[in-house]
């Protein structure tokens, strides 16, 4: 059990390249291309777990709860089941599928019950230990290894450094030494960095893209940046919603959250100042700013689930007309999983969706979404490169409420499948 299975190379690519996992329960397998094909091939057995749910699964068994009822998957293939865990060796005859949850309904909202998770072993990294077991993490190293730790029979912590009792202070120990069994001081004090970020002073982020392409993902960046108010605690998903930051009105102060256990989140650093143990959840190296916080990804998560985000931006592959959203998953060629996604589209107050209105010219915007769906009925506003749609939160109507100055209605109907209103007072953006 572990959020992802590494890269190819290092950690657990290493064992998974040489066909020691059966098994792997994650909730992303991201850019691990050994790791979808050993699943796509039926090599190995794959339980993708909601990222939240993956670090609340792992606590609560480590503290002793048997399981718990949570909003995220509810409306997807979670509830329903049927997802495959392990194909067979055509890559296409489905050998083990997942079972429908429990579903029970609380003060007029479903939710599903998940058992927690405990194991055998407990493996995890840490800044330091004390020689009685006490151990400290540096930064957003910390994330699931707090969780994991509580959740075995046996822990072992491997460390940078094994320093003499009382030289931890007690209020910054973060895992107190009776979940610790053993600590192991390591000998390879190598850490990799999957996507080493950082800016040059005086240059702006780039946009990815060209001619057209660049010009409409700007506008999107440009749009949803308005949506960004003084104040506000914003979770942003990787890729565009990352740049929103970048275009907010001056003066706008906002706290941006990490998943992965960061509160003040901060810009791509200085080349100089790259720490690997200062990650963000698209496994960039980051920074943070004054007055900022480290926590667990099980803390991380209570944050999201618990409704103490203001705003969640996130990519999107599909939209309905309804409001569901698509956006981890195209069945039988790419699997990289929802990570945070469900977690996030149930816990943020308000959900923006920023993606191109079409791909290669096929639609994206559907009455039905064609894949499975990462939330049921949660787009608060979809922003696209032609346009900005609005989903009433009662009704679920959507509005057509901004045009680009680029295009017209009558193009943005002729790129969409779903039926929508026009607002009375259209504006451009």
């Amino acid at each position: 059990m572990s959020n992802n299975c590494g890269v190819d190379d290092w950690g657990l690519g290493l064992m998974l390249r040489q066909k020691q996992i059966r098994k792997m329960m994650s909730s992303y397998v991201g850019e691990n291309k050994e790791f979808e094909r050993q699943y796509l091939g039926g090599e190995l057995e794959l339980e993708l777990i909601p990222q939240g749910t993956l670090a609340e699964r792992l606590r609560a068994g480590g503290a002793g709860i048997p399981g718990f009822y949570t909003a995220t998957g509810v409306g997807t293939l979670l509830e329903e089941g049927g997802f495959p865990i392990k194909y067979a060796a055509d890559g296409k005859t489905v050998e083990i599928s997942q079972e429908p949850k429990e579903l029970r309904n609380f003060n007029g909202r479903d939710y599903l019950l998940e058992p927690s998770i405990t194991g055998d072993y407990s493996l995890i990294r840490a800044w330091r230990a004390d020689e009685m077991g006490n151990v400290q993490f540096r930064q957003s190293a910390n994330n699931f290894n707090q969780d994991c730790a509580t959740a075995g029979k046996i822990c072992i912590a491997e460390v940078d450094e094994i320093v003499p009792v009382g030289t931890i202070d007690p209020s910054h120990v973060h895992l107190p030494a009776c979940y610790v069994n053993r600590v192991v001081k390591a000998e390879d004090m190598t850490k990799r960095i999957e996507f080493r970020t950082f800016h040059v002073e005086g240059e702006e982020p780039q946009i990815p893209g060209r001619g057209d392409s660049k010009a409409g993902r700007e506008r999107m960046v440009r749009r949803a940046a308005k949506e960004l108010k003084e104040g506000m605690f914003v979770n942003l998903g990787i890729g565009i919603p990352t740049l929103c930051p970048n275009y907010m009105e001056k003066g706008v102060n906002i706290t941006l959250q990490s998943e992965n256990g960061i509160l003040g989140l901060g810009p791509f650093p200085l080349e100089e100042n790259i720490d690997a143990d200062l990650i963000n959840a698209g496994k960039q190296t980051s920074s943070v700013v004054t007055g900022a916080s480290f926590f667990p990804s099980s803390t991380s998560f209570a944050m999201i689930r618990g409704s103490h985000m203001d705003v969640s931006i996130l990519g999107g592959m599909e939209v309905s007309e309804r409001g569901d959203l698509a956006n981890w998953i195209i069945p039988g060629k790419l699997v990289k999983g929802m990570g945070g996604a469900m977690d996030l589209v149930q816990g943020a107050k308000k959900l923006i969706v920023t993606m191109e209105h079409t791909a290669k010219g096929n639609k994206k915007i559907f009455q039905k979404c064609k894949l499975p769906l990462t939330g049921k009925e949660v787009v608060d506003m979809l922003i696209t490169d032609l346009a900005v749609f609005e989903f009433d939160k009662v009704t679920r109507q959507m509005t057509l409420t901004e045009i680009a100055s680029t295009t017209t209605v009558e193009a943005v109907k002729e790129a969409t499948e779903a039926t929508f209103e026009v607002a009375a007072d259209l504006k451009q953006f």
